[in-house]
């Protein structure tokens, strides 16, 4: 498990009904217990840091407190919140706490049988800065057993601690070994089934948020490339990127609709195609937009005529080789049959659309669609978003089902919404497979706020109102 879907599986939790601070307190009471029965503790030192990885070594000083002397080594302010709740109940019970400085350390180190290593956890990249650089020389060098929680801090670095042992919670982590860690012991701390199985608002920790000194384009240029015999599919797509935090969304479409299309927002930049209907004598002017653009969305109102569909292929080559991402949706989808889409593609299936891409009839079983699914996403090189009652989503190695959205969405568009958001996160840069899993949290739970407004009568442009809502309550304001 790599840090990152930790804190994924973190959030996810709270949102399938264990809260975090359930988690940090079984985390601390099962690295308490594994240090009981391994141990014969009269006293122990615990370094904690600032953080989470802190808290679950307050959480242990609480449990450990009952059968043996516990010190603690604060190394800074606690930022966290739910560090410093368990800190306080901590303290409420008597137990010592210092601020780390060497003199204060070296005499702790001397009085303890164990030292636990509760400093840093995952998620921390980089050189060490003091004060746990010098702290991290000073455990490993003072010959007593080490366990360090979830990770060894430094982990990966070249200045880490060298515990006895590593107390890991719910999975090993990803580069953990004996060499690094000591033993590994797992210890299972209640997160549910659901949150590892299930997308939720842990996806979103992928989201960039644009820095401060950013300008327009820097966060995402879209260009999406639709419509002919129908007019509203492309631009939801188009507007469904600009609602998703893209900078600039560029819509080309065939000039007998164009027109119309770019009355529906003065938001998108619309260009036309000439003639009725996409086909390969638009390539060198789509290409232009290629260029500009950091991902391309193509087939929303497309129609079926062969001349598109070649087309379609074409214009996925050309954005490949131009080292874009591509979101394929719709009557497009039917252009990928049998291709080779190099890791940069996010396809936009229903099962119907799904079997003249496969020639596979899906069954109902989840199970059985799931591996399916994977099998024909390896084949592809792609990332599938299978659309459904349950969607799925995978890269043919890792896989996520999603069930957050209402009945009301099957109303025509949604899938053209969810395009649109697909390709917004694949031009930040987000990988294709984790683009699809936040796009899917996003159009899910904007179908879900629009439902609780509209009901049964809600239409797919609802969706673009809520997608900012979205983003305001699941993406930090900082």
């Amino acid at each position: 498990m790599n840090p990152r879907e930790v804190k994924v599986l973190d959030k996810n939790s709270a949102f399938y009904g264990v809260p975090e601070e359930q988690l940090m307190e079984n985390a601390g009471k099962g690295l308490a217990e594994t240090i009981e029965k391994k141990y014969d503790c009269k006293e122990c030192i615990i370094f904690c840091g600032t953080g989470n990885n802190g808290g679950d070594g307050f959480v242990a000083a609480r449990y450990l407190s009952q059968k043996c002397k516990v010190k603690i080594l604060l190394l800074g302010d606690i930022k966290s919140p739910l560090s410093l709740k368990n800190f306080r109940k901590v303290k409420r019970l008597g137990v010592s706490v210092y601020r780390f400085n060497e003199k204060i350390a070296k005499k702790c180190l001397n009085e303890s049988d164990i030292i636990i290593d509760a400093m840093l956890g995952v998620g921390i990249s980089g050189k060490l800065r003091e004060p746990y650089s010098t702290a991290v020389r000073m455990i490993n060098n003072a010959g007593k057993p080490i366990i360090s929680v979830d990770i060894p801090t430094g982990f990966g670095g070249k200045i880490a601690v060298k515990p006895s042992l590593t107390v890991t919670f719910h999975d090993k982590k990803d580069g953990m070994n004996k060499q690094n860690s000591g033993e590994i012991i797992v210890k299972d701390i209640g997160i549910p089934k659901e949150a590892e199985t299930f997308i939720g608002p842990g996806e979103m920790i992928y989201y960039p948020l644009p820095k401060e000194d950013s300008h327009k384009g820097e966060n995402g240029v879209v260009v999406t490339i639709g419509g002919g015999p129908y007019i509203g599919a492309p631009s939801l797509s188009a507007m469904a990127a600009l609602a998703a935090g893209a900078d600039l969304s560029f819509l080309l479409t065939p000039e007998n609709i164009w027109k119309v299309v770019a009355s529906f927002s003065p938001n998108i930049i619309t260009r036309p195609l000439e003639g009725e209907f996409l086909s390969e004598k638009h390539l060198p002017s789509i290409k232009k937009f290629i260029e500009k653009a950091d991902a391309v969305i193509i087939g929303p109102g497309i129609g079926d005529r062969k001349e598109s569909q070649k087309a379609c292929w074409k214009v996925v080559q050309e954005s490949i080789f131009l080292n874009k991402k591509v979101v394929v949706d719709a009557d497009a989808i039917l252009s990928l049959k049998g291709k080779d889409c190099k890791g940069r593609v996010i396809i936009t299936p229903h099962a119907g659309e799904f079997n003249e891409l496969t020639g596979i009839t899906l069954p109902k079983d989840i199970e059985e669609r799931k591996t399916i699914v994977m099998q024909e996403a390896k084949k592809l090189h792609a990332v599938i978003l299978l659309k459904g009652n349950i969607d799925i989503i995978t890269d043919g190695s890792a896989v996520k089902l999603n069930k957050i959205h209402n009945q009301a969405m099957t109303v025509g568009g949604t899938g053209d919404v969810l395009a649109g958001i697909c390709g917004a996160m694949l031009s930040k840069g987000i990988s294709p497979y984790n683009a699809a899993r936040i796009s899917a949290f996003l159009n899910g739970m904007a179908g879900n706020y629009a439902f609780e407004k509209k009901g049964y009568g809600m239409v797919a442009s609802d969706l673009l109102q809520e997608i900012p809502e979205v983003l305001k309550n699941f993406l930090p304001n900082k």
